[in-house]
């Protein structure tokens, strides 16, 4: 199998086509589930953060310096040091209830926020404390009822 160029923030990279993480057995589903009983969600909202991860960086971000995968999707550079805009997706997300199972103690394992033309999923990194990272989605991988959640947000 030949890698395939794409590109990232301002420069060329090659990848291997379908590429995923060697542990993984079968191909995760990404669907939008309902929260516990008893969930506040904008409670959990406020609780929760992006702290962002390195491996989706090309660029130093407050995440520290860069560690991009070959397997990992790149994340934008304009946003390397937008962590107050990215919290606030992460919390819209989550009152909005783009979330996704298993909850992992108070949190939902994903989340998901749509900016402009792009999914963003948020897996969470730290369930006690509610810390996030978070990455861009090919069109195929967004998760089914992503859009109508977003149907009515124009842009934030």
């Amino acid at each position: 199998m030949r890698p395939l160029p794409y590109h990232c923030a301002g420069s060329f990279r090659f990848q291997y086509p379908n590429m995923r993480a060697p542990r993984r057995r079968r191909p995760r589903t990404r669907e939008i589930g309902s929260p516990p009983e008893q969930t506040d969600l904008d409670e959990l909202a406020e609780r929760a953060r992006y702290v962002g991860s390195p491996e989706h960086k090309d660029t130093a971000s407050f995440a520290g310096p860069p560690r991009l995968r070959a397997d990992a999707s790149c994340c934008p550079r304009e946003m390397a040091e937008d962590q107050p805009t990215i919290n606030g997706w992460l919390r819209s997300a989550i009152r909005r209830g783009a979330t996704g199972t298993p909850w992992e103690g108070a949190f939902p394992r994903y989340v998901w926020y749509k900016h402009e033309e792009t999914v963003f999923e948020g897996r969470l990194v730290n369930r006690a404390t509610g810390e996030y990272k978070g990455y861009p989605l090919d069109r195929d991988e967004w998760p089914t009822g992503v859009e109508e959640i977003y149907a009515d947000h124009v842009r934030n």
